[in-house]
């Protein structure tokens, strides 16, 4: 069941107050903290003051929408008027904006609950939320192991019930991988569909705010609250919204489902291609047609976003220079100041991407590197768009592999390949969806869903009916929760830490 409907449906019988429910997450969000370390900044006033509002309402008889009450976590590059946001960064570790992003907001008016900004590899540069300036984030399912990244900390607050649904945002798969990793379901939508104003930039032309949920209706349910047109943005697309609840449908009889066979191949680990085979042939038995798409194009994808990115993000943190906000280090010269300030304030990864991205756009080589890959980029869209002349939606794994240990992949080369299955659909500019799909050793896979541009209400129709059918997505990390059989999942909406009514957990900041 989703979560978010059975808390709603225990505000409205007044069986729980938002208040009780904001104290109870925030609790449990104290004593996961030590060994999770999830969030950057815990907002417990806040969330108490946003809860105490929707009580008021409901005592004066007021209806709320379905998001009203419900614990929702943010990534800490998304902006926040009066709470800090500081992309993991040194640079902006003391960066309070003076203005709300447009989907924190949305949400705020619907009335949730923030109850943190979440951690994330800097600037939201990595797969593994090991780059954060701050802390590394654990994975909830084993703690030696990664959540996956950039967006490692609103997965895991997910998965270990710190919140009922958090935001993320999605680059070349930030939002999918972590949650392929943490056993969560994590979308990102149509590029232009959520707006990104007050979203940190990294590369303008592939970044995607999105949800992550415990389930494909909670997931949907989130969606609405942030999709829709955004003056303040001028990539925001004019469409209509649909009522995506109304997609969750759990039949898909006739339904045509491909196969991305290069996705399949090379590089991808035995037992995650035994799971995705295993999820095929269940949509298959669910009355899905199943074909093999051949997109020849991908084996560029990871080449080509590694120019793109890069590029667009050596531009974009062009601006951290120490003169208008962020961190200063002071020097005897204008100069000498912006190389100790860049240099002092940013961490290796995105050092790297910088120069990588530099030197892409340096004349003489833009056109041998960042055209040449933007025409690439071009071939990898129409290898989509052939695909879904053929199919409704198309499915891969989402990563090669379950999720690694901490520290074992130093190498950046083979960190950037944990992106290899995600990066083409964001080149694309597509929605893609990541939901459970069995387990090696313990640790979840994920199956990745894609659909084409604005398809959001197929690839859910789908994911909602493969979560309906199996059980994959009822199984909760084991940490801080009493010991359930495996395949049982822990009752909707109810935090597993004990109640302790009048006390309030310690705010934490790094």
């Amino acid at each position: 069941m989703s979560v978010i409907r059975a808390l709603h449906r225990q505000l409205v019988t007044k069986e729980r107050s938002a208040e009780e429910i904001a104290r109870e997450y925030l609790e449990r969000l104290a004593q996961l903290e030590p060994q999770l370390k999830s969030f950057i900044t815990v907002t417990e006033e806040l969330a108490l003051q946003q809860a105490k509002a929707v009580d008021a309402r409901i005592r004066a008889g007021e209806a709320i929408g379905p998001l009203a009450g419900i614990p929702l976590a943010v990534k800490d590059n998304l902006c926040t008027q009066g709470i800090r946001t500081t992309c993991a960064s040194r640079m902006l570790e003391g960066f309070i904006p003076p203005y709300e992003s447009t989907v924190t907001a949305r949400l705020a008016a619907a009335g949730m609950v923030t109850v943190g900004k979440t951690n994330l590899d800097e600037f939201a540069m990595g797969s593994s939320t090991e780059n954060s300036a701050f802390q590394r984030t654990a994975n909830p399912w084993d703690l030696t192991r990664v959540p996956g990244g950039s967006s490692g900390g609103s997965a895991a607050a997910v998965a270990a019930d710190q919140a009922v649904v958090a935001l993320g945002s999605d680059t070349g798969g930030s939002i999918r991988q972590p949650a392929a990793f943490c056993g969560v379901v994590g979308l990102k939508p149509t590029y232009g569909l959520v707006s990104r104003y007050g979203l940190v930039a990294f590369a303008s032309s592939l970044d995607q705010v999105g949800p992550f949920g415990r389930t494909v209706e909670d997931v949907a349910l989130l969606l609405q609250g942030i999709a829709g047109h955004d003056p303040m943005d001028s990539t925001s697309l004019k469409v209509r919204i649909p009522d995506y609840s109304q997609a969750l449908i759990p039949e898909i009889k006739g339904f045509k489902i491909g196969v991305i066979r290069d996705l399949l191949g090379e590089g991808c680990g035995e037992e995650t291609r035994a799971a995705v085979q295993a999820a095929i042939q269940h949509l298959q038995e669910l009355g899905a047609e199943i074909l093999e798409i051949d997109c020849p194009s991908f084996r560029y994808g990871l080449a080509t976003y590694y120019i793109i990115a890069p590029s667009e993000a050596s531009a974009n943190l062009a601006r951290y220079d120490g003169v208008k906000y962020g961190l200063r280090e002071p020097a005897d010269s204008l100069l000498a100041m912006y190389g100790k300030t860049r240099a002092h304030g940013f961490g290796p990864e995105v050092k790297r991407r910088i120069m990588i991205g530099t030197y892409a756009l340096s004349s003489g080589y833009y056109d041998a590197y960042y055209l040449k890959a933007q025409k690439v980029r071009t071939l990898i869209k129409q290898d989509f768009l052939k695909a879904f002349e053929k199919v409704d939606v198309l499915v891969s794994p989402t990563t090669p592999t379950p999720a690694f240990k901490l520290g074992e992949r130093e190498d950046p080369l083979s960190m950037y390949l944990c992106d290899l299955m995600t990066i083409p659909v964001n080149l694309a500019g597509l929605p893609g969806l990541s939901l459970p799909c069995g387990f090696a050793d313990g640790l979840p896979i994920g199956l990745q869903i894609v659909g084409n541009a604005l398809q959001e209400s197929k690839v859910l129709r789908v994911a909602y009916a493969y979560e309906q059918s199996t059980d994959w997505h009822k199984r909760r990390p084991p940490l801080g929760q009493p010991s359930v059989e495996e395949g049982q999942g822990s009752d909707p909406g109810q935090p597993q830490a004990k109640r302790r009514s009048g006390k309030r957990s310690k705010k934490s900041k790094s």
